[in-house]
């Protein structure tokens, strides 16, 4: 059963300067703090901080039950594979495309 948007991930050319101002923001701590990766929970909510290393801006994670299936929509639909299905500890696994209109659609499968 696929669970909708519940992680939005910024990339952003300065981690510490964004991570206050997101402290600021939504009024918590961050619950991971490591220089590839900051996270902020709000209820079922991941907001993310990741180091910008190219074009693009915040992408929008969709949690889904079958991340190779999901992914396979998004190309058949003439989206082009940004990342490839990768899995990035704990048994998460994610991927993420660009349709034709420009837009970085995400995708997690926990």
């Amino acid at each position: 059963m696929n669970k909708g948007i519940k992680t939005v991930i910024y990339p952003v050319t300065d981690m510490s300067r964004s991570k206050v101002m997101f402290q600021k923001l939504l009024g918590v701590e961050p619950y991971a703090d490591q220089p590839y990766y900051i996270g902020f929970k709000i209820e079922s909510q991941d907001i993310g901080l990741v180091p910008k290393n190219a074009e693009g801006g915040m992408t929008a994670f969709y949690h889904v039950a079958d991340i190779k299936g999901s992914l396979q929509i998004l190309v058949d639909a003439g989206a082009e594979i940004i990342q490839e299905t990768k899995n990035v500890g704990g048994g998460r696994l994610i991927a993420s495309a660009k349709d034709k209109d420009g837009n970085s659609i995400g995708l997690i499968e926990n």
